[in-house]
């Protein structure tokens, strides 16, 4: 069975993997030239995407890849002292399995797990699909796929040829985001800098691998900027007026927009959608349902989203008119939960006032004077995307036994298999 996905960044290679060890025949494209390798920021793996990626049997180097970040300087604007924080305490108070990692090299580990049985082809898109599977290409010729699956982002091209316009569909939730790549000055070494204002966030971090740091600006507006996607300039622009003035160190990270080698502005937008299959095509991750850049725990979302999506299909034998419903079903819950954990997120990260900023300046201070063991409770209490994605259960899908040659499992777990599911009840 000929399956064809589009996007080779998380969710698609991940899908790959897993349905190429279902015995099907997968391909998958990709607009870019090669892997992309734009700067990009880093994102979080919680425990359901760490157990999938440690069935992967790419968990080392995940862990090896990881940014390392364990301290956070918290710098509230106006106020006369920073606060510093222990990150290493909130990442083991809230949750048990987690790991902070460039998205960049996460695609890259992704891929090299899948890329001996999956065919992928590089610079090129789908301009067509038929409703009989016959896909057309801007520069390969025809062919014919029993499935396609869109697992090509936020932008989704897939989404936009079979079900329509993303304005159909986008929720703007009143934030914009921002990431640039620029040399690490301040010699940060596993540490996050924030500076925090009402209506924005600006932080600079460095991974122990990277030899240059990145910035993340996280601003509100209350409606939807004038900017195309590919008018950089035009972003750029809205992002220094967003900024201008927070604070002489801000000012010297957005000096270097002019020269930064990579940059990536957008909304922070949800994808809601009432079905993400249409025949033989279904969406997966931030296609079908993105809870919101950088505020959801996207990444995660369609690490498990593409585990179950080829777990469906090999328990329908490949039948789409059972499997994609399936496959909607088991996620649901998870992707109604992501949406709420974003949204919460997203007032926390970007404060609308300046009761807002004391609070969570006062959070910091209180998590960082406390105790581990009362710390790791408050934590447990307000963290709200990592209780959600830390709680998400979805079925374990064992393998065929003679898959690939072998079955790949967890260590004291020969057969492969992780009980009835995958995840914390």
């Amino acid at each position: 069975m000929r399956v064809l996905i589009s996007g080779a960044s998380v969710a698609g290679p991940v899908l790959a993997y897993w349905l190429t060890r279902y015995g099907f025949s997968v391909t998958v494209i990709e607009r870019a030239p090669a892997l992309r390798k734009t700067g990009g920021h880093a994102v979080d793996l919680y425990q359901p995407a760490m157990t999938i990626s440690e069935r992967m049997g790419v968990l080392p180097r995940i862990e090896q890849r990881a940014t390392g970040t364990s301290r956070m300087t918290l710098c509230p604007q106006g106020a006369r002292r920073p606060v510093r924080l222990d990150l290493s305490k909130i990442f083991s108070a809230t949750s048990d399995r987690h790991a902070e990692v460039m998205r960049d090299d996460l695609s890259e580990i992704y891929y090299d797990a899948s890329r001996d049985d999956v065919e992928y082809v590089f610079g090129d898109s789908i301009t067509a699909i038929s409703p009989d599977g016959e896909v057309e290409f801007e520069k390969t010729a025809p062919r014919r796929y029993d499935l396609v699956v869109g697992a090509d982002g936020l932008h989704s091209n897939v989404r936009r040829l079979v079900f329509g316009d993303e304005s159909r569909f986008d929720a703007f939730i009143g934030a914009y985001l921002g990431v640039l790549t620029l040399p690490n000055t301040s010699g940060l070494d596993r540490e996050l800098l924030i500076h925090v204002g009402v209506g924005r966030t600006a932080g600079m971090y460095g991974a122990r691998h990277l030899g240059d740091a990145r910035v993340l600006f996280l601003f509100r507006g209350e409606r939807k900027l004038d900017y195309g996607h590919h008018d950089v300039p035009r972003q750029k622009e809205l992002l220094r007026g967003a900024f201008d003035g927070m604070h002489p160190e801000v000012d010297r990270w957005l000096d270097e927009l002019d020269r930064t080698p990579a940059f990536y502005f957008d909304s922070i937008t949800q994808l809601r959608m009432d079905t993400w299959s249409r025949g033989r095509v279904t969406l997966v991750g931030d296609a079908g349902y993105c809870p919101g850049p950088a505020v959801g725990g996207s990444t995660s979302l369609a690490i498990v989203g593409a585990y179950v999506l080829a777990g469906e299909l090999a328990r329908a034998d490949g039948d789409h008119e059972r499997a994609f419903p399936a496959y909607e079903r088991a996620m649901a819950e998870h992707v109604r939960g992501s949406r709420a954990s974003a949204l919460s997120a997203a007032k926390t990260l970007i404060p609308t006032s300046r009761l807002g900023v004391r609070g969570l300046v006062q959070g910091a201070r209180l998590i960082s004077a406390l105790p581990a063991g009362p710390s790791r409770a408050l934590l447990r209490l307000t963290t709200k995307t990592a209780r959600v994605y830390n709680a998400m259960t979805v079925d374990d899908y064992p393998l065929p036994p003679a898959a690939s040659g072998a079955r790949v499992g967890l260590a004291g777990d020969p057969g492969g298999g992780l009980g009835n599911r995958l995840g914390v009840e």
